[in-house]
């Protein structure tokens, strides 16, 4: 069966709204009420969770296309008018988890808080929304492998091919699954923050292997390139969280401390 989805879900006075920005808008939300409901728990704010979004999202969408355009710098280095029409597409996930991850360093120091805990809370999130927003390549026609004759590929150009994102998509949510299951009953600081590196290095190196819209470097795909530095850092976390055994990070709750005060003062 072969798919031919209008990339396009409805227009706005002439302006075109795209399935795969409803799909990603979607992923996020979503994610973010588990984030939420854990940094709540943990004596935050639940309003904290909107703060931090604010912060490092824009720039891990900046990081996202600022990666893609490097890697396919023959093209916009010829057309660089094309360089922030990101409407046309163009984000990289690594791009964007790197510049994310500087962005939460910067957050995390500047409000005091580890910056362990922080990725502890939002890794679960963060896989899952990558899972779902893996169907918006599906909107696009997009981020596929090359041909195969299993009874599950699907028909883009004419050509059965391997649905790529849709094997991401599966392994994204059953990580997120584990990591938010893992977190009951070992919560030792730095542990799910190892275990999303470790095993969402192992599922795109593999998947990436599939694919026919890779970027590289030289001759080697940057994406296992980066999926091998994921895995090793994080086995390496691992060890040092199951040496260290850190209990998570929780902050006093402020109404309840104020509450207390005032009863005080009293």
């Amino acid at each position: 069966m072969e798919f031919n989805i209008d990339p396009v879900a409805f227009r706005i006075f002439g302006l075109e709204i795209y399935w795969y920005a409803i799909i990603i808008i979607t992923g996020i939300f979503i994610a973010a009420q588990f984030a939420k409901s854990e940094f709540v728990r943990r004596g935050f704010d639940e309003d904290f969770i909107y703060d931090l979004l604010f912060v490092i999202l824009p720039i891990g969408i900046i990081g996202a296309r600022f990666w893609y355009v490097i890697f396919e710098w023959d093209y916009y280095g010829s057309n660089p008018s094309q360089i922030l029409n990101f409407r046309a597409g163009g984000l990289a996930i690594h791009g964007g988890i790197l510049f994310g991850s500087i962005a939460l360093l910067v957050y995390a120091r500047y409000k005091k808080i580890p910056l362990l805990d922080l990725m502890d809370v939002l890794v679960p999130s963060l896989v899952l929304a990558q899972g779902i927003g893996r169907w918006g390549n599906f909107a696009n026609s997009e981020a596929h492998g090359g041909p195969t004759d299993l009874p599950w590929g699907i028909i883009i150009d004419g050509v059965k091919v391997h649905p790529t994102f849709l094997y991401e998509s599966i392994g994204d949510v059953l990580i997120f699954i584990l990591l938010i299951n893992y977190r009951k009953k070992n919560p030792d600081k730095g542990k799910q923050s190892a275990i999303y590196f470790t095993l969402y290095g192992i599922l795109r190196y593999f998947v990436e292997g599939l694919r026919t819209d890779s970027l590289y470097i030289g001759s080697l795909r940057t994406a296992q390139l980066m999926s091998i530095i994921y895995v090793i850092l994080g086995i390496a976390l691992y060890i040092w969280a199951n040496k260290t055994h850190l209990p998570p990070y929780f902050r006093e709750n402020k109404s309840k401390e104020k509450k207390e005060n005032i009863i005080k003062f009293k």
